[in-house]
């Protein structure tokens, strides 16, 4: 397994204690196939239902897999060899693109969203090594409208993320205020729509505010006593918004919180508590250094 992809996986099981503490998910749902047209990215929500973010479709799945008992539990140290190999053996195909994984906080498996030609698959690994498929046929799902913005539906879903009362996803449309972020509350009702508000943020690398660039990772966070969703940008600040008073529609302004610098791209961010203080782990890809493909940033304080 390749330093980026087990590094996802290792923020993955950091994030189980977070991620697990939210129930109730599924309130009205249908059981069927879902029409899931494509894959962007995937997460857990609680009692096994894994979320899908389907930006060519404009929408989001809650898919319940069952999958809630242990599945074994993972070693620090590891490894697993050619797991793109071995994935793309499950599905009979020699190559294959991993899109995204999440770990499913119920059972400690991991999935992998990939790409099999032109067709979206999830596959499953446990910290046996066994290799499985999630088939989405017959299953007990709810389908999430993702409503379209003023001139055009959204042409990808960067992230999604759970928060004690909703889920939170990031999404980029092709419009002047492109960089969208839907809320769509808990539990959900199958063909329900989501609220949407477009983000406005600065970036300092460029010297401008900018409305295009769509979140490349987000969080819920709270802090004295208000709720917010923090997102992080390929440009590269990391900035948060308000959530309790946002109205649908809304165009809002974000406030930096600290900037990572030129060359590193968001994949992923936790958050913990250490003391009396609570920090933001962020995991990065870094294209412009040559002898540090992968570098962990640790960020600030929260209460700077």
């Amino acid at each position: 397994m390749n330093k980026m992809l087990w590094s996802l996986v290792v923020a993955g099981l950091l994030g189980l204690a977070s991620d697990s503490t939210f129930a109730g998910v599924l309130e009205k749902s249908v059981t069927g196939t879902p029409k899931v047209q494509s894959i962007d990215t995937i997460r857990f929500a609680s009692e096994g239902v894994l979320l899908i973010g389907d930006g060519r479709g404009s929408q989001v799945f809650a898919v319940a897999t069952g999958d809630v008992k242990p599945a074994g539990s993972w070693k620090a140290n590891t490894k697993i060899e050619k797991i793109g190999t071995k994935l793309g053996a499950r599905v009979g195909a020699k190559e294959i693109k991993i899109v995204s994984l999440a770990v499913n906080p119920a059972s400690k498996r991991v999935y992998f969203a990939v790409q099999v030609g032109n067709q979206p698959a999830i596959l499953t690994l446990d910290a046996n090594g066994e290799i499985g498929e999630l088939a989405l046929e017959k299953v007990t799902y709810a389908r999430i409208v993702l409503a379209k913005g003023e001139q055009a539906a959204i042409s990808r879903i960067t992230d999604l993320a759970v928060a004690e009362d909703r889920i939170l996803v990031a999404a980029q449309a092709n419009e002047q205020f492109g960089s969208k972020v839907y809320s769509i509350p808990l539990p959900l009702h199958h063909d329900a729509s989501s609220p949407v508000f477009s983000t406005e943020t600065y970036h300092v690398s460029h010297r401008r505010w900018e409305t295009r660039a769509p979140m490349q990772a987000l969080m819920p966070f709270r802090q004295d006593g208000k709720n917010y969703v923090v997102g992080s940008f390929a440009c590269t600040p990391v900035v948060k918004y308000p959530l309790d008073d946002l109205q649908p529609g809304a165009k809002v302004k974000g406030s930096s919180v600290i900037e990572l610098g030129s060359g590193n791209r968001p994949l992923r961010m936790i958050s913990y508590k250490k003391g009396k203080k609570t920090y933001v782990l962020m995991n990065t890809f870094r294209f412009h250094h040559k002898k540090r493909p992968l570098g962990a940033q640790p960020l600030l304080d929260s209460a700077h």
